[in-house]
Order: structure tokens, then C-alpha cells, then sequence
């Protein structure tokens, strides 16, 4: 998410493969343990930043594009010092994972 948004994302559709990420993003699943209420205040500032954003619950066997973004963001600690190439599509004609 942050990637997105210093990138210039404003809408943002997410996936993820886990029903239980997906429903404590929507509220509709409580977060008990620390360390996940504070990673769903992260995602709600987060999500606060863009005028519209959707989290989507993904099969876990149609998930290798999110794995692949996911690992990328991961190996990056500062992604703004590292050239990364992205293709604008002015009207996406299918959605696209983030």
C-alpha cells in the first residue's frame, strides 16, 4: 500500500490470499493479538491516503501475482532510491493485483 501510494495511486484494489486479513481489513473480523491490531492501524491510515480502496479475498492457487509483488516489496527496505518501471494504464480493461 505504501508503494502504491508514493507512486501516485489514488484507487487501489488489493488481493490477498486469507480470509481472515481480508475480513479484520473490512471489520468484519476483530483483531485479538497485538501485533495485528497495530498492522490494521497501519492499514487504515493507509487506507485513509486513497480515494478509494477495495481488499478482495484471492484462492490461494490464482495468488502467484501477489506473491510476486509481495516479495518484491518486501526486498525493498527504501523503494524510493531503486529504479522500478511502471506502466501507467490510463483505463485498465482487467483488474490488477496489488
Amino acid at each position: 500500500m505504501r508503494m502504491a501510494h508514493e507512486t501516485g495511486a489514488r484507487p487501489l484494489l488489493a488481493y490477498s490470499d486469507s480470509q481472515l486479513i481480508v475480513k479484520q481489513v473490512e471489520g468484519a473480523y476483530e483483531a485479538k493479538e497485538e501485533n495485528m491490531i497495530q498492522y490494521l492501524q497501519q492499514i487504515k491510515d493507509l487506507k485513509a491516503k486513497f480515494h478509494h480502496f477495495q481488499i478482495i479475498q484471492n484462492p490461494r492457487e490464482e495468488n502467484a501475482k501477489a506473491d510476486s509483488l509481495s516479495k518484491l516489496a518486501s526486498g525493498l527496505e527504501d523503494f524510493r532510491t531503486r529504479h522500478i518501471t511502471i506502466h501507467y494504464l490510463p483505463e485498465a480493461r482487467t483488474p490488477l493485483a496489488v
